[in-house]
């Protein structure tokens, strides 16, 4: 499976460097392209400023430009975009495939005095569910937001879907380099199955602080080791996965198999 991840700035309104990146991304024969957190919006920040008609009048931008990429190049496009529906804003995943779209709406949202996503927008507070699963040539992606990897909840019911990778579109920033890659590593190891991570670059400075996104975009294998990864830059990273490295990395460490014998009692 090849997939790619577009390490970038927010791009407002702007299509012309999704366009350019898409094309290379298609002559390269990836089949799904992953986007970091606010790159299509404002960072959340800024997003606090705007108008709710100015919030969703780029949303429908961005859905129909991403729809047209998706549909023009055969490409699945994972994008985070915010929304407006009824009024009422949300934070959500969404999936352009060349036929198709659907959105994952965020489950777990930040929730920090400096930085109140769960506050700001609307997204339902519930009982965690699976995040959005999909298929591509026998290939079994799941999606779910950076913030979201931090919680064993999200976990309890991937084991049984047998997901081939995870993609994580994340918005890192601070002092938190390390700390991500390890948390990568680890869900990764722990769950035999790929990650492929974007996180976003640029800057955001307010009157307290500045709000530095790192980059390091990476993928992390199913042993848990760090395959590729990108600094702080713009830039494509086109990776390929393979199935047969998952099934050994299952067969290797046996993790699901220790935890089905327990089930029986």
């Amino acid at each position: 499976m090849r997939a790619a991840v577009l390490q970038l700035s927010a791009q407002g309104m702007s299509s012309t460097k999704l366009y350019n990146y898409i094309r290379i991304a298609n002559k390269q024969g990836v089949k799904v392209l992953l986007l970091g957190e606010y790159i299509l919006n404002p960072f959340f920040k800024e997003l606090q400023t705007l108008s709710v008609s100015m919030i969703k009048e780029q949303a429908q931008h961005q859905i129909k430009v991403l729809k047209e990429l998706a549909s023009s190049y055969k490409i699945t496009i994972i994008a985070p975009l915010v929304i407006v529906k009824k009024g009422k804003i949300y934070k959500t995943i969404a999936k352009f495939a060349p036929n198709s779209s659907s959105y994952y709406q965020q489950q777990l949202l930040i929730n920090y005095p400096h930085w109140n996503e769960e506050k700001f927008f609307a997204n339902e507070q519930k009982k965690i569910e699976l995040p959005l699963i999909f298929k591509i040539d026998g290939f079994k992606f799941a999606v779910m937001s950076g913030f979201e990897i931090h919680f064993d909840e999200m976990f309890n019911n991937l084991s049984s879907k047998n997901i081939d990778c995870i993609l994580l579109p994340s918005v890192s920033t601070f002092d938190s380099y390390e700390r991500w890659k390890a948390l990568v590593l680890s869900r990764a190891f722990t769950h035999n199955c790929y990650i492929l991570r974007a996180n976003r670059i640029g800057e955001y400075a307010d009157a307290n602080k500045n709000w530095s996104f790192y980059g390091d975009s990476l993928l992390a294998s199913p042993n848990g080791e760090l395959l590729e990864h990108l600094g702080n830059k713009e830039e494509l990273m086109i990776v390929d996965m393979n199935h047969s490295e998952i099934i050994r990395a299952r067969k290797s460490w046996g993790f699901k198999d220790t935890i089905s014998k327990r089930e029986l009692f």
